[in-house]
C-alpha cells in the first residue's frame, strides 16, 4: 500500500505564511490562519510544504489504510485558496447557498477570493466541520 507523500512536519509556519506570494494571497492567508486558530484552539502545523493545518485525528478506511491526518487547514495555492472540509460537504449544503462564489470538491473548498466569500458563513461552515470531526474522531492535540 503505498505511503502519503503529505505528512505533519516541524516546518515553520510563520516563514511559510511570509513567503505566500502575492501580497493579496499572503493576506488572505494570514486571514485563515487567524479564523482557522480561534475556531480550533490549535496550533497550526505544516502538511507536506504547503498546507497549514489544525489539530489531527487518526483514521482507518475500509480497505485497511490508516493514518493522521489534519482536522482542518487550508492552502494559499495560486489559482484558489484550498480550504479543507474533511468531512466532506453533504451536511453543508444550507452554508454553500449562502457562501458566495466558490468550487468544491470532496473535502476542498476553492475560492479564488477571500473577499468572494461571505466571511461569517465561511467561519461556520469551518466549525461545523471542526465540531463533526471532533464528534467522530475527537480532537487530538
Amino acid at each position: 500500500m503505498a505511503e502519503l507523500k503529505t505528512k505533519e512536519n516541524d516546518a515553520d509556519v510563520a516563514a511559510f505564511l511570509k513567503s505566500v506570494a502575492p501580497d493579496r494571497r499572503r493576506d488572505e492567508a494570514h486571514q485563515l490562519h487567524d479564523m482557522m486558530a480561534r475556531i480550533t484552539g490549535c496550533p497550526a502545523r505544516m502538511w507536506g510544504s504547503s498546507i497549514v493545518g489544525y489539530d489531527r485525528y487518526h483514521y482507518k478506511n475500509v480497505s485497511g489504510r490508516e493514518g493522521d491526518w489534519f482536522v482542518t487547514g487550508f492552502s494559499p495555492r495560486k489559482q484558489a485558496l484550498s480550504i479543507y472540509i474533511m468531512p466532506g460537504f453533504s451536511a453543508y449544503g444550507d452554508l454553500l447557498a449562502q457562501l458566495g462564489k466558490h468550487r468544491i470538491g470532496k473535502s476542498c473548498l476553492y475560492l479564488t477570493r477571500l473577499e468572494n466569500a461571505d466571511p461569517g458563513v465561511l467561519e461556520r461552515l469551518i466549525e461545523a466541520s471542526v465540531r463533526d470531526m471532533w464528534q467522530k474522531y475527537g480532537s487530538g492535540d
